[in-house]
C-alpha cells in the first residue's frame, strides 16, 4: 500500500466502525469539559465520569468553584489521583477565567495553555470537543496506533501530532482523534492485544511490530 492508501484505509475503517462518535468525558459546556479533561490526566475516563457529577453538583462554573476551598475540591477529586496539583489548578484557573475572560473559557489555544494545569493536549481537547476547532490531541492510544500503523516514528507525542496533522485532512481531525481512541481501547490496546481483531494494524502495521507480536505469541 502507498502512504495515501494506508491513510484512506484508516479513515474508511474507522468511519465504518464509528459512524457516530461518543465523547468519552461527560460535560455540558466548555468549562465542565475543561475540568473533566484536567482530571483525566493519569486517570481513566470512567473514574472521571464518576467524580465530576459530585464536583459539579457543588460548582459547575468558575464563580461557584472559587467559593470552594482548594481543600474541598481536593477531597472531592481525590479518587482521580494527583489531587493536590489538580485541585490547585481548578481553583486558580477558575479565578483567571473570571478575572481575564469574563468567566468564560477562551476559544484560543494560547489563552488556554496559559491556564494553570492546562497543557497543549488539554487545550487541544477543549478546542476540538468544546468549540469544534480542528485539533488533533494525542493521547497514549493515538501515539501507540500511529506507531503501530507506521504513520509516525513514535519518538514522542509532539512528533506524532505533527505527523497526524500532516497526513490526515484537517476536516477529519476532530472525528479521527476520537475514533482512534475508541479503536485503540477496544482493538489495539497496549496489553491483552489480539492482532486478529485489530484489522488496521494487521493490514497496514509496521513490520517490526507484527514480527514482535507473533514472536511473543509463540513464546
Amino acid at each position: 500500500m502507498t502512504k495515501q492508501e494506508k491513510v484512506d484505509f484508516v479513515i474508511n475503517t474507522l468511519q465504518d466502525l464509528y459512524p457516530e462518535i461518543p465523547i468519552p468525558l461527560d460535560h455540558k459546556d466548555p468549562y465542565t469539559l475543561l475540568i473533566a479533561v484536567l482530571l483525566s490526566a493519569q486517570c481513566t475516563d470512567v473514574r472521571v465520569n464518576q467524580i465530576t457529577p459530585l464536583l459539579f453538583a457543588k460548582a459547575d462554573n468558575p464563580y461557584d468553584m472559587i467559593k470552594l476551598s482548594i481543600e474541598e475540591i481536593q477531597d472531592i477529586i481525590r479518587p482521580c489521583g494527583l489531587s493536590p496539583m489538580k485541585s490547585k489548578g481548578i481553583y486558580y484557573l477558575s479565578h483567571i477565567l473570571i478575572d481575564k475572560h469574563n468567566g468564560e473559557v477562551p476559544a484560543d489555544f494560547a489563552a488556554l495553555e496559559e491556564l494553570p494545569a492546562v497543557g497543549h493536549k488539554t487545550a487541544s481537547v477543549v478546542m476540538s470537543q468544546g468549540f469544534g476547532v480542528p485539533a488533533f490531541p494525542v493521547d497514549t492510544h493515538i501515539h501507540r496506533l500511529m506507531y503501530r500503523w507506521n504513520l509516525s516514528s513514535g519518538k514522542n507525542v509532539e512528533q506524532t501530532e505533527k505527523d497526524a496533522k500532516r497526513i490526515f485532512p484537517i476536516e477529519k481531525w476532530n472525528d479521527l482523534h476520537l475514533q482512534m481512541i475508541w479503536y485503540g481501547r477496544k482493538y489495539s490496546p497496549a496489553r491483552g492485544w489480539n492482532l486478529d481483531s485489530d484489522i488496521i494494524t494487521k493490514t497496514i502495521g509496521r513490520k517490526t511490530v507484527l514480527t514482535e507480536y507473533y514472536k511473543n505469541k509463540k513464546s
